[in-house]
């Protein structure tokens, strides 16, 4: 299968608003397997449907090479129902390539999704994989970590990716 082509910030497409999955059906799977190959193929440890130009609620995460975790979690409709603590923490972004800025996060977050084959799922994390499901669920809002940074120095780093 192909990999999708990451789209870049400033593409306003990455502060659009996913719609949720009403039925996986065999484009949506074969939608999955290429994004979690796009993953793959990328240096990083989670991708969202939006970074590839479509608008769905579907992420892929693994911190597996980074952290150990839960493996690869391909997860539709994520929602966390739960976060406690908090942490900073450095962040890059796929469509924001050369950046990394601190972020304040959850330590501790409960996600409820379905897998790809539709069942309810139920996962329950804490560091560096709450992150990363945090950082990935933000995209399916429409929210870049770029928005999580204080406003000057959301600003100043705006402006200088816009120069390049």
């Amino acid at each position: 299968m192909p990999k999708l082509k990451i789209i870049k910030y400033p593409n306003s497409l990455l502060q659009e608003l996913s719609k949720e999955v009403i039925e996986i059906d065999t484009e949506v799977r074969s939608f999955i397997d290429d994004l979690v190959e796009t993953m793959r193929g990328s240096i990083c440890v989670g991708i969202a449907a939006p970074q590839v130009g479509r608008l769905q609620r579907i992420i892929a995460v693994d911190v597996t090479p980074k952290n150990p975790g839960h493996g690869e979690l391909v997860l539709i409709n994520p929602k966390i129902t739960a976060e406690s603590g908090k942490r900073k923490g450095r962040e890059g972004c796929l469509s924001i390539p050369g950046f990394v800025a601190n972020i304040k996060r959850s330590k501790k977050v409960t996600v409820s999704a379905l897998d790809r084959d539709g069942n309810s799922v139920e996962i329950e994390t804490r560091g560096f994989e709450a992150v990363a499901l945090q950082h990935e669920i933000d995209h399916l809002d429409g929210i870049l970590f770029l928005d999580r940074i204080t406003d000057m120095k959301r600003d100043l780093l705006k402006r200088k990716i816009e120069e390049i």
